[in-house]
């Protein structure tokens, strides 16, 4: 579907984590194809620079996602600027810590537990609330992860927070869905974007994703604009007949057998991996 089209003339979109990356190139694709925005970030300048940038109406609202009344003031935003909310596109997310399991701090695994989980719930109650007050359906997309899909020794806080928005996705569907209202994920593979900056100089962080990204099928990363492409389908009427779908854009990473030689088998060393992530520990493993 280009760009082009005007599928959401009239309707009034959230997009959360508008401030940047992912965010930010949802936000732009749902206003070129007509609407009206919500750009929310907790970054009360960044939301203003992209609001400012759009090309249609929007309205720019500093929020702290993962509490009850930052939830509330979005909405409460939205619906004085622009009389009602059809779209939900819960984006926003943080990484968290790459920390081992046994020394992983208790206080990171819940900062990004209350953001990545309890902000999306948050998101989706206020969604159907405002749906149910509005007395009309909606549809509703929720930013995943192919961390969501797999497992992954690095990243646990990441890990365990996108299983449970798959959770959040597939309950909330069957909820929505005799209401009419519409509950997908899109599920990013590697697209380098602010989230990561942080982790610039980590291994598994923003510092080598161009090259993890060689070794999916399509050899490269994506683009903040091929995942907005995805959620602006599923949240439009294109995607009518989908509910509770997580669809990975990931370029094929998730489909990957890496026991098959055109999988990588034996293609990395796993003594150099293992003796990074234990240390000198992982060689007593057999003993």
């Amino acid at each position: 579907m280009s760009s082009d089209s005007r599928r959401f003339d009239g309707q009034v979109a959230v997009v959360t984590g508008a401030g940047g990356g992912l965010g930010r190139a949802s936000a732009e694709r749902l206003s070129r194809e007509g609407a009206s925005v919500v750009v929310v970030d907790i970054d009360g300048d960044a939301a203003a620079g992209v609001a400012g940038g759009l090309p249609g109406p929007a309205v720019a609202v500093r929020a702290d996602i993962s509490s009850a009344e930052g939830v509330q003031s979005y909405v409460d935003a939205g619906l004085s600027a622009f009389g009602r909310l059809d779209l939900h596109h819960l984006n926003a997310g943080i990484f968290g810590s790459f920390d081992a399991l046994p020394d992983l701090a208790i206080e990171d695994f819940e900062r990004v537990m209350a953001v990545n989980v309890r902000g999306q719930l948050l998101g989706l109650q206020a969604a159907f609330r405002c749906f149910r007050d509005q007395r009309s359906t909606g549809a509703i997309v929720l930013t995943a992860s192919i961390a969501s899909l797999t497992g992954s020794a690095d990243l646990l806080p990441y890990v365990v927070s996108k299983h449970a928005v798959a959770g959040l996705i597939h309950s909330a569907a069957m909820y929505g869905g005799p209401l009419g209202i519409r509950v997908n994920g899109v599920a990013p593979g590697i697209v380098p974007t602010e989230l990561f900056a942080a982790a610039a100089s980590t291994s598994g962080g923003k510092n080598d994703m161009v090259r993890r990204a060689s070794t999916t099928p399509l050899r490269r990363a994506g683009s903040p604009e091929e995942i907005a492409a995805v959620a602006a389908f599923l949240l439009s009427e294109d995607a009518s007949y989908m509910a509770g779908q997580i669809v990975s854009a990931d370029g094929g990473a998730t489909i990957v057998n890496t026991v098959r030689p055109s999988g990588g088998a034996g293609a990395w060393d796993t003594d150099r991996v293992d003796s990074a992530l234990y240390g000198d520990d992982w060689k007593g493993r057999d003993a």
